[in-house]
């Protein structure tokens, strides 16, 4: 499985996840197999800082990226990576590795898109943090 993580800097597993992945300067590809991290890959947002509706899950999804984990996205950009396929799960916070982990634990499932969503970045101002029972 590929999990597309969005980061604040390409410092791979080590990176700060971005509270909003259309805000996000970088992408931390990460491979898991049988629950396991095996390698991870940062990459530079195209998109960044400006992009268009739909710009960047195409790119994600030309990297082969099965999951999405991000702070926040809106209802727009979640429409999308359904379209695509791939799974979009908002509320990571802390670090790409343990976002990742959260999401393999299942503490992170699924998208909440942002409430107020505009040119600004929706972190945890909008509470994207842990939901309640997750």
């Amino acid at each position: 499985m590929r999990i597309a993580v969005s980061s604040e800097t390409n410092a791979g597993l080590d990176a700060p996840v971005s509270g909003h992945f259309g805000g996000s300067p970088y992408f931390t590809l990460v491979e898991v197999t049988d629950g396991q991290i095996e390698a991870s890959q940062a990459i530079a947002n195209p998109h960044y800082p400006q992009h268009e509706p739909g710009a960047i899950p195409a790119f994600i999804r030309s990297q082969g990226a099965d999951v999405m984990l991000t702070g926040g996205m809106g209802a727009r950009a979640a429409a999308f990576f359904q379209h695509y396929g791939i799974q979009a799960a908002t509320g990571a916070t802390g670090t790409v590795c343990q976002a990742v982990q959260a999401f393999l634990q299942g503490q992170i499932t699924g998208a909440a898109p942002c409430q107020e969503h505009g040119g600004h970045n929706c972190g945890d101002e909008h509470g994207h943090g842990q939901h309640a029972g997750h």
